[in-house]
């Protein structure tokens, strides 16, 4: 589905085009078109290829998705895979968007992905200084913007470990809080999938051999570089986070049952004192000189009572009861 079609000269939007007309302007001087689509038809995808020249690996690669993320030079041109996530309901949402960029031309390719670059168009547009770049400096915003937008993902994972620590610290016993870590960790796990790849494909854009389109544009992919290390260092310190709240919560569930053990012992010495008493005096042995005393039975009880009274004194001081 076609989302945007526009044509760019010397920084300033000239107007929205038909498909059919890219061949045009691309010829221009100083001139190059923005292209968006999303989840695009075959058939599509086969008239933007011949519009744009598009090399044939990376058409079939944006066709099928689901790639790895990734930054290939094909001839003057780069392909761009950015993995794309967002928060739907309160799961992750996994899309893509490939992105072809070449001097007079950027075409992305939307999969899977709800949020648009609507936004970033319009803020483009509003900076004609910058846009005058011309398809280096939109590829520096949507990747920019891409990475972005995994800030807000890793804020909302953080806010759900501090909720599952409180439930873990009120109720240390329960199940549940160790399967929520669980899945907080696998969620960790799928935006570090994401995001981890991107440090050494953007690392291309600024340091050493830098594609010719991106020359002069450095500063604003080591930006993006910059992002990306401060996005994968709150990855690892949440997965680190989630790590010792787990292990903490198993440790808290191990002295929660030892406490019920040492209950129990208590439960069971309090009762095994009677028990053993009366088992002595119920086996039923002829010579047994306390049968025949008057203040045996008397005597048999008080001994039970003042043995437990002692041993529950005992125990609560240690605190087993």
């Amino acid at each position: 589905m076609l989302v945007n079609c526009v044509a760019y000269q010397g920084g300033l939007k000239l107007s929205d085009i038909p498909l059919e007309s890219i061949s045009d302007y691309v010829q221009r001087p100083d001139c190059f078109v923005w292209v968006a689509v999303r989840d695009p038809a075959p058939e599509e995808l086969a008239a933007l290829q011949q519009e744009f020249g598009l090399h044939e690996l990376a058409v079939e690669d944006a066709s099928r998705g689901h790639q790895r993320p990734k930054i290939e030079e094909y001839g003057r041109s780069l392909f761009v895979v950015l993995p794309m996530i967002e928060i739907k309901n309160g799961e992750l949402q996994k899309g893509e968007v490939a992105i072809f960029a070449g001097q007079n031309y950027v075409l992305s390719v939307r999969h899977h992905a709800e949020h648009g670059f609507t936004d970033v168009r319009n803020r483009a547009e509003q900076e004609p200084e910058l846009l005058r770049h011309g398809s280096a400096y939109v590829l520096y915003a949507l990747m920019d913007t891409v990475v972005d937008r995994y800030f807000p993902v890793i804020d909302a994972l953080a806010d759900e470990i501090e909720e599952v620590e409180k439930k873990i610290f009120e109720e240390p016993s329960t199940r549940d809080g160790i399967i929520a870590l669980y899945a907080l960790k696998q969620k960790l796990g799928i935006v570090k999938h994401a995001a981890g790849p991107l440090l050494e494909a953007v690392g291309k854009l600024y340091g050493g051999r830098v594609p010719p389109m991106c020359s002069g544009l450095q500063d604003y992919f080591r930006d993006v570089h910059d992002h990306l290390v401060r996005l994968n260092q709150s990855i690892d310190s949440l997965r680190d986070t989630v790590t010792t709240v787990t292990t903490v919560s198993l440790a808290l569930i191990t002295l929660q049952e030892n406490e019920v053990t040492k209950r129990l012992a208590a439960y069971a010495a309090l009762i095994g004192v009677p028990t053993l008493i009366a088992g002595v005096y119920g086996m039923n042995f002829e010579n047994m000189p306390e049968i025949d005393w008057k203040y045996g039975y008397p005597m048999a009880m008080l001994l039970m009572v003042v043995i437990d009274a002692y041993l529950f004194v005992r125990f609560r001081k240690a605190k087993w009861l």
